[in-house]
């Protein structure tokens, strides 16, 4: 079939350690040579192990319903070399296991020799030996005396003889310490027929006496040979994955690259996202260390930056100036009426005539509170909005009786220096009245003699006379404290069924 099956595909997981695993569609081009090399059937499933020698397959299955229990058994029949190399420990205890009875002896006929780039004479008389002499008791293994010299120096006698030439030890391990009994060749090993008669005959005779192998010594770990450096396995996994992700590029399968994609962007994304929120905050950092005059701000854009000290500095503001915006129609609803659960909009009652004024000395009052973001601050023109004010002010207990409308001071009562602390959310408010100083009494009491003089038409909706810029200021002289017990939530709240409209 031209697509691997799963099964096999497990198969090749399991067994990744120890072979090599490939896949032949027989019905592409180019196949009938290798089916035709092999004697292969074409209508039924086959697996074929090579070993040491490609020409011919070590061994071959065919069955028309490949069981996975029939795979795993002819692949763990087939798990290792007839001569495989000792490259690790872990390897070493699979091939050569130790003694558990005197049924299950296993011997270890150990070649060693050096490493050549082709493969040498003695290696394949070995290899020849080896696959003319398969038994169950004995295995057949190799070992680069170069690489793993503690471990052949322990095996050799203490000669000269097997100097750069290859020798033949047969061992049996004991234990799992590394005590192992074994008797080496006594001459080198060349791949003669006689080193193979003699190699037979000590196989033969170790069959019916155990006692041949004489000597005893305890064997050092093998070092593993195969176990690359942790960079290089990094590397191995960064290039086996890069290939995979361009296989699946060049093969335009985007259903399985749409994780990996969404994965990247996520990332860029995050990356782009987060300089860019670092460049404004650094922009408006250096906004705020060198704001406006004062001028410049109460003109252009409402804004007024007060002078203060620490003396009358409770806690850091984030800001270097107070920010307060005119309530009109376009901002009502956005400042008051849906303002975020939590919110409050701090609003001062002021006329064109006293708005510098009391603006100043509002900012001055209300700054060392700016630090809390769920403040905001507002004023609210009396001049244009004095019925939405007086509404308001019928829901606030003792507060200064609202006049009908045969009251000669109708529309001449001051609300100026009021403020309103406004919480949208849960309809109610918390107000503050100026307290009136001994200057603003006593100009107060001369212009109401002025007053009774004049005519009520003339006088009707006109000051009789100004109270100067100090009394003015005065009137938020205890604003901060009022503004304390608003935060500790000790002020008395009036509360209305809903907000009015803001005309």
């Amino acid at each position: 079939m031209p697509v691997v099956p799963l099964l096999y595909k497990l198969t090749a997981f399991a067994y990744k350690d120890y072979l090599s695993f490939g896949y032949v569609h027989v019905g592409f081009r180019g196949t009938e040579e290798m089916t035709r090399q092999y004697n292969i059937n074409v209508y039924a499933p086959t697996l074929l192990i090579f070993k040491e020698h490609i020409n011919k397959p070590a061994d071959v299955i065919q069955a028309r319903g490949m069981k996975k229990q029939i795979i795993d058994d002819f692949i763990a029949q087939n798990k290792y070399l007839l001569a495989a190399r000792l490259t690790s420990q872990k390897l070493f205890h699979e091939l050569c296991p130790v003694k558990r009875s005197h049924r299950q002896r296993k011997y270890c006929v150990v070649l060693l020799t050096a490493e050549t780039t082709k493969l040498s004479k003695p290696f394949e008389a070995f290899l020849s030996f080896a696959l003319a002499n398969t038994q169950d008791t004995v295995r057949f293994v190799h070992v680069y005396s170069n690489r793993q010299q503690e471990f052949a120096n322990t095996l050799l006698p203490d000669s000269e003889v097997f100097q750069g030439k290859s020798a033949v030890s047969i061992l049996e391990r004991r234990n799992t310490a590394g005590r192992v009994v074994y008797k080496t060749l006594a001459d080198p090993w060349t791949g003669s027929e006689s080193d193979k008669f003699i190699l037979l005959g000590y196989l033969d005779q170790l069959r019916k006496d155990p006692a041949l192998l004489s000597s005893e010594a305890v064997l050092p770990d093998l070092t593993d040979e195969l176990a690359p450096v942790f960079f290089l396995r990094w590397l191995y996994s960064a290039s086996d994955y890069i290939s995979d992700c361009w296989d699946s590029v060049v093969h335009n399968n985007w259903r399985e690259m749409m994780p990996l994609l969404s994965l990247i962007f996520s990332a860029l994304f995050i990356l782009f996202g987060t300089v860019i929120v670092q460049a404004f905050s650094d922009s408006n950092d250096e906004r705020e260390s060198s704001p406006p005059d004062k001028e410049e701000a109460q003109e252009k854009t409402g804004k007024t930056e007060p002078s203060f000290t620490k003396e009358n500095s409770s806690k850091v503001p984030k800001k270097g100036f107070v920010e307060v915006t005119e309530l009109t129609d376009v901002t009502y609803t956005s400042n008051l009426v849906r303002l975020r659960p939590g919110h409050m909009n701090v609003v001062l009652i002021l006329s064109n005539s006293t708005k510098t004024s009391l603006l100043q000395k509002f900012a001055l009052e209300v700054y060392t509170f700016t630090g809390s973001s769920c403040l905001h601050f507002s004023f609210l023109s009396l001049d244009k909005h004095r019925e939405w004010l007086e509404y308001l002010l019928e829901f606030a207990q003792d507060a200064a009786p609202i006049p009908n409308q045969y009251d000669k001071h109708f529309m001449e009562r001051d609300y100026t220096g009021y403020v309103l602390a406004l919480n949208g959310h849960k309809k109610y408010f918390c107000l503050f009245k100026p307290q009136k100083t001994v200057e603003e009494e006593e100009a107060m009491g001369s212009c109401s003699d002025l007053d009774s003089s004049l005519h009520l038409g003339e006088s009707r909706g006109k000051p009789a006379c100004g109270l100067g810029s100090r009394p003015i200021k005065g009137k938020l002289s205890k604003l901060s404290l009022w503004m304390e017990r608003l935060l500790e939530g000790s002020l008395q709240r009036f509360y209305i069924p809903s907000w009015p409209e803001l005309d």
